[in-house]
This record gives structure tokens, C-alpha cells and sequence, in this order.
């Protein structure tokens, strides 16, 4: 099979597990549930964007790409190919919808992971392959993988790097400097140098404020939790509704726009049609989102030193950008 990606280009893809996972259920389904969250406040005007390029799909076949191309061992590439399967439609906006307490954190799709996963044919296919999915399920066998910030990982580096070639905030050259200078030494992901190092770490917080805690998110996270939550509230959605795809979901809630002005004004809200501004002295909604920084290792001499160590004020940053943000809406109506 012969995958084109936006990030790491032309791949051949032939390992029958690798293959069989993708086309399953569970992976396909993330073909239709944005990275982002929702498009509508997410895109720039003119923007070209293919239908699938921001997916969860995209970004989960780009662990595992990444994973295979610095020669992780194959368990670990089909942990990152599954990784993102338990995410509901519309992505961390489900940490807005559910009363489950995670904005600050965006946890809700971990914390039901493993449960998800064992109700779907994902299990069936390990086992075919003789693979626990016990020890596929546990990330504490794979260290490239998944890390906590502000440490780097596989996830953290594809989305990241998908996140900034989609949205042009890096062109094809910045691209290929920072692949190209990324190493794998002892389990652990390494510059060569601080500069590619600093270079990357600087790209993360651009898109940090820009992209996944600044205020177009923060208006995201809102309207669409709260559409979606009224939605549930009157039964027009159930919340098995919200473990298909982004479509789905509002096909059937636009089915009552015009019989509940409510759910009109909050679905107006969610699709950019409302004027809605950033006042904390004047608010009609509060909301917190969770914020990332990384501080990636690099290669000086014989050591590996972190950005933070060879730049002081970027142990600063990190503190700082550690928090969760904080934003108070004010709708126009």
C-alpha cells in the first residue's frame, strides 16, 4: 500500500498488521474527526486544506510513519497507530461537552482508552497476530511514543509538526531541517544541536498560543461544548452520537435548528456567526484551556542537555506556559 502524507511524504507500507489495523473500523472512523476540534474557527480564509489531511486518521498514521522511520520496534508503531482511536467526534471538544472536569487537562480521551479499545476488533487483530493487547495497551513499554510535557514524543512531534506544515507555519525546507536533525539516542528523541532544538521548541509555543490554547480555541472549545451539550440535554444527540464522526453529529442536530431558537443561537455560536470577544471585567462564559510547551533535548559534545539549560529563559517559558489558559467570553448575543 503506497500512503502519501503531508509531513513525512510517499511511504510503502506493507506489514499485513499495520495494513488490516488501518482499514479497520475504529481506524476509519478517525477519518472524519478533525484534529482541530471544529474547521470553521480553525481555518484561515483561503486556506487549502484536504478533506482528510488534519484528521485524527492523518495524524495517527503519521505516529506510526515517524515511529517506523526512526526504527522503533513494531509493537511500539502499533501503539502509535491506535493511540487516538478512543477520541469522540470533534476531538478535545468533548472535554467541553461532558461533565467530566478535563478542560484544564484534555483527558477524557485517555482516560477511556483502554476501555474503548477493547470493544472494538481491535483486540481480534493482535491476537491473530499473536500481539498482548495488554502490553500494546501499556505505554510504559514505549518510551518514543508517548512522554509527559514538556518532554518530546512521537504524538507531541507529529501533531506539532502536521499542525504547522497544514496551517503554513513552516514551509517544506523548515520542515525537512527539523526531521533531518531529530535523532533517537537511548529511547529518547534528540536534536543534533540546540539550534534545530531551540528552532522546535519555538515552532511548539508559536503554535501553543496560535493554535491549541489561544483564544480562537478557547471560542471553540465553548460554543461547540455548549451546542453540543444543550443537544444532549434535550435528546436531539445521544452520547453514543458523540463516539461516530464530526458529520454525523451535526446532521442530526441541525435537524432542530429550526424548531429550538436555543439550539439555533448556540449552533450560530459555534459556526463563527456570533461576534464574541475576550473580557474579563464583562463575561457571560468562562473557559479554560490546556496549555503546551516542550522542551526538547539536544546533542552538545558528548552530553544531551535540554533548551532550558543552555537558554535560562526558557525555563521560564515553560513555567509560564505550563498553566492552563484562562478566557472570559462575551457573546454579542
Amino acid at each position: 500500500m503506497k500512503y502519501s502524507d503531508r509531513v513525512y511524504e510517499e511511504f510503502e507500507i506493507t506489514e499485513p498488521i499495520i495494513l488490516e489495523l488501518i482499514q479497520s473500523a475504529p481506524l476509519q472512523r478517525l477519518k472524519d474527526i478533525d484534529t482541530a476540534g471544529y474547521r470553521p474557527l480553525r481555518v484561515k480564509p483561503k486556506m487549502k486544506i484536504g478533506k482528510h489531511d488534519n484528521s485524527r486518521f492523518a495524524h495517527s498514521v503519521g505516529v506510526y510513519l515517524l515511529l517506523r522511520k526512526y526504527d522503533a520496534p513494531l509493537a511500539e508503531q502499533i501503539a502509535g497507530l491506535i493511540h487516538d482511536v478512543s477520541h469522540s467526534a470533534f476531538s478535545h471538544c468533548i472535554d467541553y461537552i461532558l461533565d467530566v472536569g478535563s478542560e484544564k487537562e484534555h483527558d477524557h480521551q485517555d482516560n477511556i482508552f483502554e476501555d474503548f479499545v477493547k470493544k472494538t476488533n481491535i483486540p481480534q487483530i493482535l491476537k491473530h497476530y499473536k500481539l498482548d493487547l495488554n502490553f500494546i495497551l501499556d505505554d510504559s513499554h514505549f518510551p518514543l511514543k508517548e512522554k509527559n510535557l514538556p518532554d518530546l514524543c512521537a504524538d507531541r512531534i507529529d501533531y506539532s509538526l502536521r499542525t504547522a506544515v497544514i496551517f503554513g507555519e513552516i514551509d517544506d525546507d523548515g520542515k525537512k531541517y527539523l526531521l533531518d536533525n531529530l535523532t533517537v539516542r537511548s529511547k529518547k528523541w534528540v536534536f543534533r544541536n540546540f539550534e534545530s532544538a531551540n528552532r522546535f521548541a519555538e515552532l511548539f509555543l508559536r503554535l501553543n498560543m496560535f493554535y491549541y490554547a489561544g483564544i480562537r480555541s478557547a471560542i471553540m472549545f465553548r460554543t461547540v461544548g455548549d451546542c453540543l451539550r444543550y443537544a444532549l440535554q434535550k435528546s436531539y444527540i445521544s452520547e453514543k452520537d458523540l463516539y461516530t464522526t464530526d458529520q454525523l453529529v451535526i446532521e442530526k442536530i441541525v435537524c432542530f435548528l429550526d424548531k429550538d431558537e436555543r439550539l439555533k443561537l448556540l449552533f450560530d455560536r459555534m459556526n463563527n456567526k456570533v461576534n464574541i470577544k475576550n473580557e474579563p471585567n464583562n463575561y457571560d462564559a468562562r473557559v479554560f484551556c490546556k496549555s503546551r510547551v516542550v522542551d526538547p533535548l539536544f546533542k552538545d559534545g558528548k552530553r544531551i542537555k535540554r533548551v532550558s539549560e543552555a537558554d535560562q529563559n526558557w525555563a521560564k517559558i515553560i513555567e509560564q506556559e505550563s498553566k492552563p489558559k484562562q478566557y472570559f467570553l462575551k457573546f454579542d448575543k
